[in-house]
């Protein structure tokens, strides 16, 4: 969404501020304003949910940072309201590489807080019972803020390491199973203990804390969603192109008109098509722009994508599944021998997958 703030990158990683986040600056300033709050205490509070995000930022840095050591890549990190999401290219397949790259986030906020520890007088708080705690950070000194800048990362590093994945602590646990079992039962156990924990949150939420209730949200969404792929991707194990690839594909020359495209598209179930000419791909002509331009008398060539992806169909289905899902048009013509054999997409691989499914029960 171009509501997006873009902060910059760092080593090729953008950091994006998601629109969603300034809701969260919104409601610190609305609950300052509610309870009859000051000027500087608005500041404050907004510096200090700033000061948070930023060891966010840098608790995801350490996930894709420790990635890339792998050979693994992150396209960004976003800021949420709920956290951070750091977009790795993939999750590693192996145990223990899966381990150290989620361990270097909590990491990251725990060396935040030692530092902390030692630059703020913590003891003076310690001895303190809560209202005078409480009275004590009532005032807004730099002190005060360094003190609850080391409690935010304390909980950081508590919170992350509970076992609901997918968050830290269930791809810690994930991690731990997988070097006993298969990947794929250890992510059915872990995204089941994370949906289970979800559920207590929306409790607790419901009772006490709303913000509580997305964070559920997210942990039972996401623990679905990602014991989904983990299976279909052992499905999918072992298998290439040319078993799930479409074969009777229509294709179209860049001067033919959209009329006749618009035609194929009404009288069959091919949403997507090749542009050949000269037995060589030049453009791919998708569903969306097809639909945009239907009421235009123009040619094929006019609206056709010339920056595509081509698959060969000896390739590994379980890489061309990812690829699907990190494309915008997930549509590929498959070759063989430099020539076009066919197509694959997002749809026929996932009826491919259903009827694996159906034979591996």
């Amino acid at each position: 969404m171009k509501a997006n703030l873009k902060l910059g990158s760092i080593s090729g990683i953008k950091i994006i501020v998601h629109w969603t986040f300034f809701f969260l600056i919104a409601w610190v300033v609305f609950s300052e304003l509610k309870r009859g709050g000051t000027n500087e205490s608005i500041l404050f509070n907004v510096a200090l949910v700033l000061a948070a995000f930023f060891c966010v930022v840098l608790h995801e840095l350490g996930h894709a940072l420790t990635a890339k050591r792998f050979g693994i890549d992150t396209k960004k990190i976003t800021l949420l309201p709920i956290g951070g999401m750091a977009s790795l290219e993939r999750i590693p397949e192996s145990p223990k590489q899966e381990l150290i790259v989620t361990l270097a986030g909590p990491l990251v906020n725990v060396i935040i807080a030692i530092f902390l520890y030692f630059i703020v007088p913590i003891n003076e708080f310690i001895h303190l019972n809560f209202t005078e705690t409480f009275e004590a950070l009532m005032s807004f000194t730099w002190q005060n803020f360094l003190f609850l800048l080391f409690v935010v990362n304390v909980g950081l590093v508590i919170f992350n390491i509970i076992p609901a994945f997918p968050m830290d602590g269930g791809r810690i646990l994930r991690a731990l199973l997988a070097m006993k079992m298969n990947r794929v039962k250890a992510t059915q156990i872990a995204s089941s203990i994370g949906q289970f924990i979800a559920v207590f949150f929306l409790l607790i939420g419901l009772l006490y804390n709303p913000f509580l209730i997305l964070i559920a949200l997210f942990i039972f969404l996401g623990a679905y969603s990602e014991n989904q792929i983990t299976q279909q991707l052992a499905l999918l194990k072992g298998h290439s192109v040319e078993e799930a690839m479409m074969l009777n594909i229509t294709t179209f020359n860049p001067e033919d008109t959209l009329d006749l495209v618009v035609n194929k598209l009404i009288s069959s179930t091919e949403n997507n098509f090749v542009i050949v000419e000269n037995k060589k791909i030049k453009g791919l002509l998708y569903h969306q722009d097809i639909i945009d331009n239907s009421n235009k008398i123009i040619l094929v060539k006019d609206i056709m994508n010339t920056n595509f992806k081509t698959v060969d169909s000896h390739d590994n289905l379980d890489e061309i599944y990812k690829l699907t899902h990190s494309e915008k048009h997930p549509f590929f013509p498959v070759l063989e021998n430099n020539k076009l054999v066919g197509a694959i997409d997002q749809i026929n691989l996932n009826e491919y997958i259903l009827l694996q499914a159906k034979l591996a029960y």
